[in-house]
């Protein structure tokens, strides 16, 4: 079975629920990332942003702040048919998604994506 027909899968059992599948699948993926942030200020690991239909261009987000309670207001909002928008948006995020850091030599986003089909699993399970 493919990557697409599994999520299809998850989707179709969540029935009704799927905007909630979708919201906390983003919110646990945007979790992961925050979590695999290297920290050495908290700068970075406090400016994860959430857009809905676009990219939030955000970068003001004080170290120590609550990125993930930002993303979680954020996916209030969505409506089916939105694109979500997990970004990092400071000039050094590419430097430590591709290894600058010791902390993170594997980045971020690259281990989360990896576990996206399940993250929509477990989100779905949960819904039925």
């Amino acid at each position: 079975m493919s990557f697409s027909d599994d999520l299809a899968k998850y989707c179709q059992a969540a029935g009704d629920k799927i905007d909630l599948v979708v919201r906390k699948s983003a919110l646990e993926l945007q979790a992961s990332m925050i979590a695999k942030s290297p920290v050495d200020t908290g700068r970075f690991k406090s400016n994860w942003q959430c857009g809905l239909g676009g990219m939030n261009p955000d970068t003001t987000a004080a170290a120590g702040s609550d990125a993930l309670g930002r993303t979680e207001v954020v996916l209030q909002g969505y409506k089916p048919g939105q694109t979500i928008w997990l970004t990092n948006n400071l000039p050094y995020a590419k430097r430590l998604e591709n290894g600058w850091s010791q902390q993170a030599p594997s980045g971020m986003v690259r281990l989360t994506v990896q576990d996206f089909k399940y993250a929509v699993k477990r989100a779905a399970d949960a819904m039925k």
